[in-house]
């Protein structure tokens, strides 16, 4: 533990340097309420051709609307042509990715920013997307991306176990994720409600997977969420009322991404310290893509270049403490990046993947609020 604890004040340390620059940024991967916001003027696409008007750009994203007002700033003004033709729709990534479902016939954006592997690899498979060799692909690790660059990861997302550090001491705190099913955490623990969050499907889905590749059998799983869903006081209905629940002591400790984790306490002065998970933490990979929608595309992948460009995911690591998922140098990163540590849990997504929706909607049909 010690390691862990002098780990954790060299990245509050380093945090706490660059604060005065942050904006809160949240997962991706979660569901948020829609909420368009608009650069400049509509969002009505123009095809780009000879002497045409550059086209419009919508851009559906879970991410931070600070961090995303930023990078759209910086896009329109390095490539003044959509100055003012960038609009954004700012969504939880499953509502995003339902959206794009429902409008698959007559495409509404061009973009979709942030998402779990999971998903993208829906939104592939379902003919959503559209493949491009972005400028800057080679930097992102083979597994970190599609293999017809139909996706790309942008960050890295571990998920970790958080607790309300005036509560819970540290010598008492969970130290891995079997340590949460244990009777001194009943009534303690607030999740975030599973199935519309990106972020909780796939912890969750993680903690089915170790038991369904040693079985061959998700029912140990199974037992696993039962237990701790016995628990659970609550199921926050976003990430705010999780936020506040924590706060509060409704419940002292929850699983989360390590993002926030580092970000809420310096921000936002919540009374938060995380472990890293004894047995390993479960990486999201959080990803773009191009909407298959010709009147956007050239739009698309003008801003994918421009937001998958290693100086860009660098000032992002610096400003809102995203974890690159591609290659950047190392004079570019920041002092709490230099410094991080991830216990990686092994998964095969693609065998996670195939089984998520399976083994969520068991939890929510057999499980939520049944412990």
């Amino acid at each position: 533990m010690a390691r862990r604890t002098m780990r954790s004040s060299v990245l509050c340390g380093a945090l706490a340097v660059a604060l005065s620059s942050l904006v809160l940024s949240g997962c991706a991967a979660d569901s948020k309420s829609a909420s368009p916001t608009t650069t400049g003027a509509g969002a009505t696409a123009t095809t780009t051709g000879a002497g045409a008007a550059a086209q419009s750009l919508t851009i559906y994203t879970g991410r931070d609307k600070d961090l995303v007002a930023s990078v759209v700033a910086d896009f329109e003004k390095a490539l003044p042509q959509y100055a003012g033709k960038v609009q954004t729709i700012i969504a939880g990534a499953q509502d995003n990715l339902d959206r794009m479902r429902a409008e698959k016939s007559n495409p509404q954006a061009g973009f979709m920013w942030g998402g779990t592997q999971q998903q993208l690899e829906q939104a592939a498979s379902e003919g959503l997307l559209t493949p491009y060799d972005a400028k800057n692909a080679a930097k992102i690790p083979a597994n970190r991306k599609d293999a017809g660059n139909q996706w790309f990861a942008e960050q890295l997302l571990p998920e970790v176990i958080v607790y309300n550090k005036t509560l819970v001491s540290e010598a008492d705190a969970p130290k891995d994720w079997s340590d949460l099913i244990k009777p001194e955490w009943k009534d303690k623990i607030v999740i975030r409600d599973v199935l519309p969050s990106g972020t909780m499907r796939t912890i969750y889905s993680a903690m089915v997977y170790q038991s369904f590749v040693t079985a061959n059998s998700p029912e140990a799983g199974y037992a696993f969420l039962k237990a701790l869903d016995a628990n659970t006081v609550a199921y926050a209905a976003n990430p705010e009322d999780m936020y506040t629940q924590l706060d509060q002591g409704t419940g002292v400790v929850t699983v989360w991404n390590l993002q926030d984790a580092l970000i809420q306490p310096l921000k936002n002065k919540r009374p938060w310290s995380f472990i890293m998970p004894s047995s390993g933490a479960p990486v999201l990979l959080d990803a773009v893509g191009i909407v298959k929608n010709e009147a956007q595309d050239q739009a698309a992948k003008d801003f994918m270049d421009f937001l998958m460009e290693p100086k860009m995911q660098a000032k992002l690591a610096t400003d809102y403490y995203q974890v690159p998922a591609m290659e950047i140098d190392e004079a570019d990163k920041p002092d709490w990046l230099a410094a991080l540590e991830i216990k990686e849990m092994k998964i095969d997504w693609k065998v996670l993947g195939a089984h998520q929706d399976e083994w969520m909607t068991y939890w929510a049909d057999n499980i939520k609020g049944k412990g």
